[in-house]
Formats: C-alpha cells, structure tokens, sequence
C-alpha cells in the first residue's frame, strides 16, 4: 500500500514510518525539507499550509498519516485548522481512501484546554470533505524525544525538591511510543476501523505526581514535594522553561491540557488490535535506554572526528 505519513521526521512520524516500511508498505515521508531528509520511506515535498504540495505529495497514495501540530505557537488554534481544512480538501482532490489521525484523550463534555479543544476541532475538519477519518487519542506518549516524556524526565533530573502546582494530581493514562505506532499501524489492516475514533492508553492510570515518582524511584532518586495550590497555569510554564528545555509556548500548552483529566474510557481497540501494551515502568526503562544509547553514538562520534582529524595531521 502507498502511504503519505506527515511530520515523518516527527517522535511519533519517524517510528510509524519505519514500521510502516517493515510491514512492507511504500511509504512517502513528507517533509518541508526533502533534502536533507534522512530517515526511513522516500522524502516528498510538501506543506500543510500549501494545497498545491500537498496534492503532489498526496498523489497516488491510498491512506494518509496526519501528525502535523503547530503546539510552539502561539496562535496554534487558527493554524492548526486551517492546515487540517487544507489537508481535507486535497486528501478529497487526491482520491484518499482514509486519513489516520493522532489527537488526544480527554472527555468530551469536560471544559477542555485549548490544546485538546484544538485536536478535537482538527478530527472533524480533516473529515470535512468526506474522506474516512481514523482517530486515535493518547494521552501522554512516553518515548525518548516525546515533548511530554522529556519535560518528566528533566523535572525529575533537575529537580531533587519541587514546588508543584495542582496539576501534578490530575490523572493520565500513558502509553508507550512504541504501543502507540502499533496501534497505527494495526488499524491499516482493520476495515471496522474506518471513520471510528478510538482511545489508546497502556495499562495504569498515574497522576503526574506518581509519573515523576516512579521515573526517580527507576533511577534511584529521590525527590521531595512541595504542593502549591496558587501556581497558575501562565506561572507555571515560565517555572517550567527556567527547569527543563521546554519552550514557553510549548509547555504553557501542555500545563494548560494537565488539569484534564486524560484516560481511556472505552478500549474497543483492544479488540481490534489486540496486544498487550507496556506498564509504565518498562516503557520508561525503555526511554532512558534509547537515550543512553544515542548519547553513547553522539559522544562517539565526536570522538571519532576528533581523532581522524588528528590522523589527518
């Protein structure tokens, strides 16, 4: 099958596209940048806010991965949905047979921040034109480069004692990066998936709180909490860019969505694609071992250029 996947150089589109080319599929990696495009698939041109690219790199394919988001802006609501009505329109112009989305949890008759209002306005424009949506909601996806896993993991690095404000006791349900390409890559191969919306989680409901306790407790740390109710949501993001790596529009963004409540409330794709997800623990040891194993090459690397250098003198 031929297959467009979006944001291919992406945490979550650089994994699905190498899966999808290990399950044998043709897989076109769209990126604004083909040139220096490296990873798995075949780079194609093409930009959610130009139709014209998108129906070149759209032509062709049956199913299209949309993993686009403009969360390190501001003004990410207006963006992000006209990217989602353009897709819509060229998706229909190109003949797709179904769009496969990632958005995220959350319950629908909460007061939903605006980042999660945002994901759930672009489900329904990507569908606008008539073109079969599939969506997959997740809560926070923990794996090695993850917005939301890096900001846990330097929390807990950084920070021995915390003051934390109230979202550290909202409760999540995370999911494996790896468990979440599965499921993917899984509904490709499910008729009964197309046009549903589905709610992906692993096996435990954590708060943020028991999320940062379990990450020190893997890592032998231990670390001391200080809840402060009056921390605000605009307070705490600045609190959080001073801590961690985390730009200040990203993770007012992300803070704003943690007094949600984000947890699976019907796991009808457990049926669909069945397999056992990983409990929290291990897909964190998975995470830290993917970063060790890169800092390892990257500091290898440096080493050797220094040492070819020195050859070559």
């Amino acid at each position: 099958m031929r297959i467009l996947v979006t944001g291919a150089s992406g945490f979550v589109g650089s994994r699905l596209a190498a899966a999808l080319v290990e399950a044998g599929h043709e897989v076109r990696a769209m990126t604004r940048r083909p040139e220096s495009y490296e990873g798995p698939g075949t780079p194609v041109a093409g930009d959610v806010g130009d139709e014209n690219s998108l129906r070149a790199a759209l032509e062709g394919c049956e199913v299209a991965y949309y993993l686009v988001h403009s969360l390190d802006d501001p003004d990410f609501e207006r963006k992000d949905a006209e990217a989602a009505r353009t897709f819509a329109r060229a998706a229909a112009a190109a003949g797709i047979h179904r769009i496969v989305y990632l958005g995220g949890l959350g319950r629908d008759g909460d007061q939903l921040s605006k980042h999660l209002r945002s994901r759930r306005e672009v489900e329904k424009l990507l569908g606008s034109t008539g073109v079969p949506v599939t969506v997959l909601r997740a809560g926070i996806v923990v794996g090695h480069g993850g917005v939301s896993w890096e900001m846990t993991r330097q929390l807990v690095a950084h920070l021995p004692a915390m003051v934390t404000p109230r979202w550290v006791s909202t409760r999540t349900q995370p999911i494996a990066v790896a468990d979440v390409v599965r499921y993917l890559v899984g509904v490709l191969d499910a008729p009964e998936a197309t046009g549903r919306v589905f709610e992906v989680g692993g096996p435990e409901v954590l708060t943020y709180l028991q999320m940062m306790s379990r990450v020190a407790e893997i890592q032998n740390r231990h670390m001391f909490v200080v809840p402060v109710p009056l921390l605000n949501p605009q307070l705490s993001s600045r609190w959080l860019a001073l801590v961690t790596d985390v730009d200040l529009d990203t993770g007012r963004s992300l803070i704003d969505s943690m007094t949600n409540e984000v947890v699976v409330t019907d796991d009808a794709i457990r049926s669909v694609v069945p397999f056992e997800p990983m409990d929290y623990d291990e897909m964190v040891m998975t995470a830290l071992v993917e970063r060790a194993r890169e800092r390892r090459q990257q500091s290898g690397d440096r080493r050797g250029g220094w040492l070819s250098r020195g050859a070559r003198r």
